[in-house]
C-alpha cells in the first residue's frame, strides 16, 4: 500500500495507542506493586533508578539498531523486550525475590524502552517529510498526545481496578499480552520511509560515531544543549513524583488497598495529556516563541509541586497534581517540535535518543535520593525537594530563550537535511 502523510500519521497514532495502553496498565500501581513485593521506598525507587540506568546504558548500543537495521526493527525489538521483562517482573513478585534481581530486570525494562526512544519519533518525522506533509509538527504530536492520554486514562483506571478485583500481578500479565499484539501490528503496518539504514560501519565504530553525533549535533548546539539539560532536572524528578504520588494518595485517602485511587494518579495524567494535547496549538499561538511557552509552563509545574509538598490534603493534592500535569502535557509537543527543528534528519534518532538518555541520567540520581528522603522525612518533604529540583531547569530554558534559535519561531516541519555544524545551525 502506498504510504501517504495520512497513513503515516494513522500508523503512528495506532502504535502510540497500543504502546500506551500496555504501559499504563501498571503505571497507577507500580510503586505499590514493588512495595507489596517487600521492597522499601528506597529500594522501590532504586529499582526504578536501575530502569533509568538501563536506559542510559543501552541508549547508544540500541541506537545502532535504529541506524543500522531501521527504525521499524528497533520498534519491534522494543515490544518483545518489554513483553519478556514485564513477565519477569511478575515472576519476581510471586517469588518475593531479593532486590538484586529487581535491579537486573528493571534494567532490562530500560533496555526495552531504549529501542523506542528516538527511533519512533524519528520514523514519524522522516516519513512525514518524505510524504511532503505540510502541516505543523505540533498538531501531530498534540494529537498523538490526545490518543496517548485516552489510552493512558483507560489503561490506568482499568489496571487499578483489575488489581483490586484480582491481584497486583494480573495487570502486568495483561500488559505483556498487549505488547505482543502491538508487535504484530507494527510488523505489518510500520515501514521505514525517508530514511535509508547505513550498514557499512562496524558496530564499535558506529557506536563512536553515534556518540560523536550526539555531541556534535546535541551538546555542541547551545539551544539543544540547554533544553536537554533542562529535561535532565524536570524529567528526572518527574519520574519520582509520578510514582511517589501513588502510595501518598493512598495514605491521604486512608485505605492502603484502594488501588483504584492509586490509579487516579495515572488517570489524571492521562486526562491532562488529552486536554494538554488539545490546548497545545492554542498555547503555541499565545506565544511568539516556543521557549516562552516552555518557561511559563515550567514555572507552573514548580509551583504546583510546592503546593503538593506544603498542603497534605487529598483534594488539594489532586488539584495541584492536575494543574502540574496539564502544564507538563501542554509543553511536551512544543519541546518536541523545538528540538526536531534543530536536528538533521540522518542524526534524528540518535539525538532524540541522547535527549532521552540525558533525562534518564537525571532520574538515576533523583529517584533513590528522593525515595530515601521519603523514608526519612516523609513524602511531603520529598515533594518539596522535587519542586526545588525541578526549578533548576528554569535557568536552562532562559538560556535557550536568549539564544533565539530559528526553531524557536519555526512552524513548518524541519527539512530532511541540515548543516553538519552546530554553530552554523544557529546563525
Amino acid at each position: 500500500m502506498k504510504q501517504t502523510a495520512k497513513t503515516v500519521r494513522r500508523t503512528y497514532y495506532v502504535l502510540t495507542a497500543g504502546n500506551t495502553l500496555a504501559a499504563s496498565l501498571i503505571w497507577g500501581i507500580n510503586t505499590i506493586f514493588l512495595l507489596d513485593a517487600g521492597l522499601t521506598n528506597f529500594q522501590a525507587f532504586a529499582a526504578n533508578a536501575c530502569y533509568t540506568a538501563g536506559m542510559v546504558l543501552f541508549e547508544i548500543p540500541t541506537g545502532i539498531v535504529a541506524d543500522r537495521w531501521g527504525r521499524r526493527v528497533s520498534f519491534l525489538c522494543g515490544t518483545l523486550t518489554l513483553a519478556a521483562s514485564t513477565a519477569l517482573y511478575v515472576l519476581l513478585w510471586q517469588l518475593r525475590s531479593p532486590f538484586s534481581w529487581w535491579a537486573v530486570v528493571s534494567a532490562l525494562l530500560g533496555l526495552g524502552f531504549t529501542f523506542f526512544s528516538g527511533a519512533t519519533e524519528a520514523w514519524l518525522v522522516d516519513a512525514l517529510t518524505a510524504t511532503r506533509f505540510e502541516g505543523q509538527l505540533e498538531s501531530v504530536f498534540g494529537r498523538a498526545q490526545v490518543v496517548s492520554g485516552a489510552m493512558m486514562l483507560s489503561g490506568s483506571v482499568a489496571g487499578g481496578y483489575l488489581a483490586q478485583l484480582t491481584n497486583l500481578g494480573v495487570p502486568y500479565v495483561a500488559r505483556a499480552a498487549i505488547l505482543v499484539g502491538v508487535f504484530v501490528l507494527a510488523f505489518f503496518a510500520m515501514h521505514d520511509i525517508g530514511f535509508t539504514p547505513d550498514r557499512e560501519e562496524r558496530p564499535l565504530t558506529e557506536m563512536r560515531q553515534i556518540l560523536g553525533s550526539s555531541v556534535e549535533h546535541g551538546l555542541k548546539v547551545p539551544p539543544v544543549r540547554a533544553i536537554m539539560l533542562a529535561g535532565m532536572f524536570s524529567g528526572g524528578v518527574g519520574i519520582y513524583v509520578f510514582y511517589a504520588l501513588q502510595p501518598y494518595l493512598l495514605d491521604l485517602w486512608g485505605n492502603q488497598r484502594a488501588y483504584g485511587i492509586a490509579g487516579l494518579v495515572a488517570a489524571i495524567g492521562a486526562g491532562a495529556q488529552i486536554i494538554g494535547g488539545l490546548l497545545t496549538p492554542r498555547v503555541r499561538r499565545a506565544f511568539r516563541r516556543r521557549t516562552s511557552a516552555l518557561l511559563i509552563l515550567q514555572v507552573v509545574s514548580v509551583l504546583m509541586l510546592a503546593v503538593i509538598g506544603l498542603i497534605g490534603n487529598f483534594w488539594v493534592v489532586v488539584a495541584a497534581m492536575t494543574l502540574s500535569s496539564l502544564a507538563a502535557s501542554a509543553s511536551r509537543p512544543i519541546r518536541q517540535a523545538y528540538l526536531n527543528g534543530m536536528i538533521p534528519s540522518q542524526q534524528r534518532a540518535t539525538i532524540l535518543s541522547f535527549d532521552s538518555l540525558i533525562t534518564s541520567a537525571g532520574g538515576i540520581v533523583a529517584q533513590p535520593v528522593l525515595g530515601k528522603s521519603a523514608d526519612i522525612w516523609g513524602y511531603q518533604v520529598s515533594f518539596l525537594l522535587s519542586a526545588a529540583g525541578t526549578a533548576i531547569a528554569l535557568p536552562f530554558i532562559v538560556t535557550a530563550r536568549k539564544l533565539k534559535a530559528p526553531a524557536d519561531r519555526e512552524t513548518a516541519p524541519p527539512p530532511a537535511t541540515s548543516t553538519s555544524s552546530g554553530e552554523e545551525m544557529n546563525t
